[in-house]
């Protein structure tokens, strides 16, 4: 369970909901379990791409987990990519989850079945694409390494005509000893071709990207720290997908840290 919780608490530097994390930990004896996070990160990144503009954010959650494998959870964070992206009109300021599922193991493998819908609330000028969005996901664990696909049954975070768009997650969780957990990762987004009106909008190379990320953590004073670089070749010249209107390359590498408490 220490190794559990060092890794979410560098899953949150790097952009990870640390929910879902926590979701993937082998099932506690009791019949009901009930967990909460609280975690401080320098950036706001999510499969690579800032959502904060490289500022701060605050960020927490809370889970309950069922003996029989059933989980249910929700997770809050600041961010401010949609204003940001240079809209008029476009006030927001919060992203909000909510995630279920089941999970239980076959053998050495254990595995992870749910759903995660990802909630922007705010206002939004007539005709805005919302980016509002739901994701299927399945992920398989064997010892220390977890293969994860998230498949979008909506528009993915505003992205027009991009219903279908999937990310694949390659993940390994490493303990070095004296209580150091090494996290790596090596993730693929893909944002796939898109229309509106018969109009070609987006080729499928556009938006799509491989994401990465390499950090410890480690448990100190009853907090968890942690210390990851995550970098993308994510598109963000001018007037690409990964630019906002501050002129920032969303996916331009970052090293984050991180600073939370689970209880």
């Amino acid at each position: 369970m220490k190794r559990t919780i060092l890794a979410v608490a560098l899953a949150c530097a790097a952009g990870s909901r640390p929910g879902y994390a926590l979701a993937q930990a082998t099932a506690a004896t009791p019949e009901h379990t009930f967990t909460g996070n609280l975690s401080l990160v320098s950036e706001y990144r999510y499969r690579g791409i800032s959502q904060t503009n490289a500022k701060p954010a605050v960020q927490g959650g809370l889970d309950y987990g069922h003996a029989s494998g059933l989980y249910l959870g929700t997770w809050a964070t600041n961010v401010s990519w949609l204003s940001d992206g240079g809209a008029g009109a476009v006030s927001n300021s919060l992203e909000w989850d909510f995630y279920g599922g089941y999970k239980g193991s076959a053998g050495p493998i254990g595995y992870d079945l749910g759903v995660l819908y990802y909630y922007y609330p705010g206002t939004y000028p007539a005709g805005f694409t919302s980016p509002n969005t739901t994701e299927l996901y399945v992920a398989g664990t064997w010892q220390m390494l977890t293969l994860k696909y998230s498949h979008s049954l909506s528009n993915l975070f505003g992205f027009v005509d991009s219903k279908g768009a999937g990310h694949l997650d390659l993940s390994g969780n490493f303990d070095l000893g004296s209580g150091v957990t090494l996290t790596a990762h090596v993730g693929r987004q893909v944002v796939p071709s898109g229309t509106v009106g018969g109009v070609p909008v987006r080729a499928k190379s556009d938006c799509s990207y491989t994401d990465w990320k390499l950090g410890v953590a480690k448990e100190l004073v009853g907090l968890n720290w942690g210390l990851a670089y995550v970098g993308t070749n994510a598109k963000g010249d001018a007037g690409e997908c990964y630019r906002n209107a501050y002129n920032r390359d969303l996916g331009k590498g970052a090293v984050l840290l991180s600073v939370g408490k689970t209880f």
